[in-house]
């Protein structure tokens, strides 16, 4: 069964009576209105709001497979499991079915559309914790559906609780979770792993099990210090890994040798310059399948490589996967040849990455060229270099991009050995210095309702209106982030403002936010909603129903006329614009080609 083939089943099997779900479009890589985090990285992530109780356009039962990307697991990338970009494929109810009917769904699905065997299936609980109780209704219901007591194992909190900032003691006053179930398929062999076999429990990393699939139910919401309340609406949140399920179907435990990455590990196979075949050597190209996928569906969606976040991230998949095909003595073939066979399998479901694979290749190419230059610059510092230690390892890896691997190659040729684990730890303690930068950089996200981010949502639409106003109406989203700080927007336009255009935008932003102006929304079919008008994000998928909120018409004297702003939007926003307060626009940045990024504030008043 391809993966192909799983992704449609699973999709049909919740759209069928008596499931009754919704398909949801998948969410862009990058969220336009999420500043916690740089990638969706599951399919919960974009409904965050809808799980908090607001109410979702296409109903309380959604199904989707979202591409998704983590980037907590890189290091680990060469293994027989882990992956940089993957599919999630989920189901959600928000406040209609619970426990009972998503638990008896996902295991008749494994099994009877799957056709995995329910005696390959363990299952993991939240032991409970002093402030919640054991999950015992979860393991009640897994007995009443024939999995012996044996194979139900429980976890605490570290392992089987789910909420936005961890454990419920670790969980930030205002945030929901609650307690998951896991299922694990249990393999009937692995290879290349001589700890298989021995004694050992679902959650161990011998390589006997692989997590498929894991139901959340979201019930609970800290309101202060060691304590929970239960939800009103209670939520179901599940996710299984596309890949992962494949190598189930596969009973090996190998996702590499599926048909999402085995025919482009046969063309690296078939141009390597070495004698390393996949079995005798697989990182390498594992490292290489993987982030190249990650890297096409980037700048399939209109990522670029740089310097800073997103940007960032992609050069260093593209660079990473340039230094393993160095290691199989590849010249530029390997990604040329390799793309295409990588995105046969999207075919169907995302045509436009695969149309737009001759771009993706330029892009990636480029990138690949310029690598080249940084490498020879690297040698050439290297060459500086009388005596080689891991600091001086690292200052070459940080400051060039050059791979451990190539400064232990050419200092062994010297004679000289280098203290792996000094390198290791001014590796991690550069990766301390990064986690805290990021912890400051992404703040808010969509589960932030605070109202600074409500006002600054809603200043962001009387942005964009008094933008078309002044310049044109060529001006349209192509990026936001908003924190409770400021509101970041990215929009098409040749050149910087004029102090005098950057001034008008501004004055009138504040002139239609003083009518006290209306914000209302109106669900309605997509089709519809862009007869009206409705301007929304460039580049971005939408449901077949859609939000509309429209600013305006003015509250005072006559309510006949047009509104001021009319998008297509999942919120929130305030209610009146009186509530916004004054809004400034703080500095404005060229970033790219035709590319302007605009940064407000909203003050008091």
């Amino acid at each position: 069964m391809t993966g192909s083939e799983i992704r449609k089943k699973f999709i049909e099997y919740f759209k069928a009576s008596p499931r009754n779900h919704k398909e949801i479009s998948p969410a862009p890589l990058v969220l336009e209105n999420d500043s916690s985090t740089l990638f969706t990285s599951a399919g919960m992530q974009p409904l965050v709001p809808y799980l908090l109780g607001e109410p979702h356009p296409l109903g309380k039962r959604l199904v989707n497979s979202q591409p998704s990307i983590r980037l907590q697991d890189i290091e680990e990338v060469g293994d027989n499991r882990h992956t940089t970009f993957f599919e999630m494929l989920g189901n959600w109810s928000l406040g209609d079915y619970f426990k009972e009917e998503q638990l008896g769904w996902i295991l008749e699905f494994f099994v009877s559309e799957l056709g995995l065997s329910k005696d390959k299936l363990w299952i993991s609980v939240f032991e409970g914790t002093p402030d919640v109780p054991r999950d015992e209704e979860s393991a009640g219901i897994w007995k009443k559906l024939g999995i012996p007591d044996e194979k139900i194992i429980y976890y605490s909190a570290a392992k089987n609780w789910w909420s936005m900032t961890g454990t419920p003691e670790e969980m930030q006053v205002g945030h929901i979770g609650g307690p998951d179930s896991e299922i694990f398929y249990e393999f009937t062999r692995v290879e290349h792993n001589p700890d298989f076999g021995k004694i050992c429990h679902p959650n161990c990393q011998c390589g006997r099990f692989l997590e498929i699939g894991n139901s959340v139910f979201i019930q609970y919401k800290k309101v202060g210090e060691n304590k929970l309340d239960e939800l009103s609406q209670k939520n179901v949140d599940f996710g299984g890994g596309l890949e992962r399920l494949a190598a189930a179907v596969k009973d090996d435990p190998d996702i590499f040798k599926t048909d999402l990455f085995f025919p482009t590990v046969e063309v690296l196979a078939n141009i390597t310059k070495t004698t390393d075949t996949y079995d005798d050597n697989p990182k390498p190209y594992r490292i290489i399948a993987d982030h190249l996928r990650a890297a096409a569906f980037l700048v399939g969606g209109g990522a670029e490589p740089s310097n800073k976040l997103q940007g960032y991230v992609l050069r260093r998949l593209i660079r990473r996967a340039m230094i393993q095909a160095r290691k199989l003595g590849m010249g530029d073939e390997w990604l040329s040849n390799s793309l295409p066979s990588l995105l046969v399998p999207y075919k169907s479901t995302y045509p436009s990455i695969v149309d737009d694979h001759t771009r993706i290749n330029d892009v990636i190419t480029t990138e690949v060229d310029r690598f080249r230059e940084t490498i020879n610059l690297g040698l050439s510092e290297a060459k500086k270099i009388d005596k080689i230690d891991g600091r001086k390892a690292f200052d070459l890896y940080q400051n060039y991009g050059f791979p451990f691997e190539l400064t232990e190659e050419i200092f062994t040729e010297r004679g000289q050995k280098i203290d792996r684990e000094q390198f290791k730890m001014e590796f991690e303690k550069h990766k301390e210095k990064s986690r805290t930068t990021s912890a400051g950089a992404f703040k808010g996200g969509l589960a932030d309702h605070s109202s600074e981010v409500i006002r600054l949502h809603t200043a962001t639409h009387l942005l964009l209106a008094s933008l078309r106003k002044v310049l044109g109406e060529h001006v349209v989203q192509r990026g936001q982030n908003i924190t409770k700080e400021r509101s970041r927007f990215d929009f098409p336009h040749p050149q910087k403002l004029t102090e005098e255009e950057l001034k008008k935008v501004e004055d009138t932003i504040n002139e239609e936010a003083a009518k006290d102006l209306p914000v209302s929304f109106k669900v309605m079919p997509k089709g519809e909603a862009e007869k009206t008008g409705a301007i929304h994000a460039f580049n971005e998928k939408y449901a077949d129903t859609v939000k509309v909120y429209t600013i305006g018409p003015s509250t005072r004297g006559a309510r006949s006329g047009s509104p001021f702003s009319r998008e297509f939007c999942g919120g929130p926003h305030v209610k009146n614009t009186r509530e916004i307060g004054r809004v400034r626009i703080k500095k404005q940045e060229k970033i790219g080609a035709n590319l302007i990024r605009i940064y407000t504030t909203v003050q008091n008043g």
